[in-house]
This record gives C-alpha cells, structure tokens and sequence, in this order.
C-alpha cells in the first residue's frame, strides 16, 4: 500500500496561499497584531502542514489564522466555517465506535478524519476561544475532544453555539447525524 502523498504541486500552494491571504485580511479581528509575512514564511517552509490545510480548505473548514504560540513559535490555525465543515459531517466520534455499530454504518469518524488530514479536534476550550472570534455552529454541531473517562462509558462530547452561548453535549460515541461534524486546529 502506497503512503498518500501529502505535498501540493506549487499551482495547489499558490491556490491556498491565495486563498488564506485574502481570508486572513478580511477577518483581522481573529488575529489582531499577528503578521500575513510571518504566516505565509511559515507556510512556504512547511509543506505538509500546508497539505493538511488544503485537507481543511477541500472539506469546507475555511481554516483561518486564530493565535500564535510563542514557546513553540507556531501560528494556530482552526476551522473558521459559519456551521460544522460539509465535507466532514453524518460521522460518529471515533473508530472504536465505528466499529461497534451493526447497521447504518457512517462512513467515517471524526477521529480518524483528523488524523488522516494531520489536524487535531478542538477541545473545549479551543471550542470556547473560537466562539469568541464570531458565532459558529448556529445550525449545526461539532464533535470536541472528549476526555478518557467519559469516551470509556461509550459517550463523546459535542458542542453548539445557542442562544449566545456555548452548549457541551454528550452522546453515545457511535451517533451520528447530518448536521453534526467536528472542527479541527493546526499549529503551523
């Protein structure tokens, strides 16, 4: 079995490249300060993560510069898309569950989604800071990060935005329904 090629020809990079910069400059306030200079040196010397990106941009995440970490000297990218991503909804948490269903299976999991793109799902808080930079997930929802003890007793966490505010669900880790994905973050 082949290992998927994660590298873009330089006319995809160019595409994204373009694509992020006129993202970035038009929703400023998700990064106030921060450089598109610096971002894109970034990029253009990481060209698995700007795979992985294309992975977030393809599915419909609209991925979007949110923070830098200055230890790591890394700038973090999350899925910025006004509801859950399309192309990564009607999937249940992870493989475990998968597995364990008998009939209607979905076609993927979230878990293993964002493996396969080289993303991590957001956790609560990463969830909680993305809804400061805007409202998203008014219509739908999106699998989060779900700690050991719960996911062990079968159920997963999930997150909305209603009624101005952040929801934290749980369900049994092997639903799934149309208008529930799940967002993820990059460090670049």
């Amino acid at each position: 079995m082949s290992k998927i090629k994660k590298k873009l020809s330089a006319e995809q990079t160019a595409g994204l490249l373009k694509i992020l910069k006129a993202r970035f400059e038009k929703n400023m306030k998700r990064h106030t300060g921060l450089s598109w200079a610096k971002v894109q040196a970034k990029l253009e010397a990481s060209p698995e993560k700007m795979w992985s990106l294309e992975e977030m941009e393809i599915s419909g995440g609209e991925p979007d510069v949110v923070g830098y970490d200055k230890k790591k000297d890394a700038f973090i990218f999350y899925d910025c898309s006004p509801e859950t991503p399309k192309g990564r909804r009607s999937i249940c948490y992870d493989r475990e569950a998968l597995d364990s269903r008998k009939q209607h299976k979905p076609a993927d999991s979230a878990m293993d989604m964002a493996a396969a793109m080289g993303i991590e799902m957001l956790t609560e808080e990463q969830y909680r800071e993305l809804q400061q930079l805007g409202d998203f997930d008014a219509k739908t929802s999106s699998w989060i990060q779900t700690p050991d003890d719960i996911r062990e007793l079968g159920g997963a966490l999930f997150c909305d935005f209603r009624y101005g505010k952040v929801f934290v669900y749980h369900n049994g880790a092997d639903s799934y329904y149309g208008v529930r994905g799940f967002r993820g973050s990059l460090s670049v």
